[in-house]
């Protein structure tokens, strides 16, 4: 079986692209990490990359944004953003990736960009969506008091923030005891299993897809 090919786009540690390193240096992953991409020079995920001599870029939406002399106004914003995707897209596409891994990645990327990859666009959320979409989402869970939050890993299929279909999800039991850090650390450690298992059941096509429902074929 041919490696799968991943694009990983990350925005700051990379905790979980040092997570898919790992087990497809363990190889219990058949995938290669062709490009990862940052929206951010000096998030600590590109140089857990370059250490690792994988393909990295810096492409920022600001910088992206002034260079092409966008205004400041919303209507502008929405312009650059989709002209920044749309470039996003052509960077991945030379890369000729079979997936593309949101792993910390801070930006809702639009149809520019997701309408090149259908159905190849996976997302980490630290939370049991639809509960809790968008930033912060474990300090979310837990200043709101559940007792139970957990992770989701899901495709990404349109501009909606954290509503793709689920691909997989754990959930994590969220103890009186629990600060805010610990709640994190334990979130933290399902992702980088969680991750890397719906990568290999994607390499090995085993997610059906069908409308809002992601089927696992044994």
């Amino acid at each position: 079986m041919k490696k799968l090919k991943l694009a990983v786009l990350l925005s700051g540690f990379g905790s979980n692209l040092q997570a898919i390193i790992n087990e497809i240096k363990k190889g219990k992953l058949n995938a290669e990490i062709v490009l990862v991409v940052s929206n951010k020079a000096e998030a600590y995920g590109l140089k857990r990359a370059k250490k690792e001599n994988i393909p990295t870029q810096v492409f920022g939406l600001k910088e992206f944004r002034e260079k092409r002399g966008f205004g400041d106004s919303e209507n502008e914003k929405l312009l650059a953003r989709r002209a920044y995707c749309q470039e996003l897209a052509k960077l991945v596409t030379k890369t000729t990736a079979d997936l593309v891994v949101m792993a910390g990645w801070m930006l809702v990327l639009t149809d520019e960009f997701l309408k090149k990859f259908p159905n190849r666009v996976i997302n980490l959320h630290p939370a049991l969506i639809p509960a809790f979409p968008g930033t912060e989402a474990i300090k979310q869970a837990f200043d709101f008091g559940v007792k139970v939050t957990g992770v989701s890993v899901h495709f990404v299929p349109d501009e909606g923030v954290d509503t793709g279909p689920v691909i997989l999800q754990e959930a994590v039991r969220v103890k009186e005891t629990d600060t805010l850090e610990s709640l994190e650390q334990k979130i933290h450690k399902i992702e980088h299993c969680l991750l890397p298992q719906a990568i290999k059941l994607f390499g090995e096509g085993k997610l059906k897809l069908k409308g809002r429902k992601v089927k696992i074929i044994s």
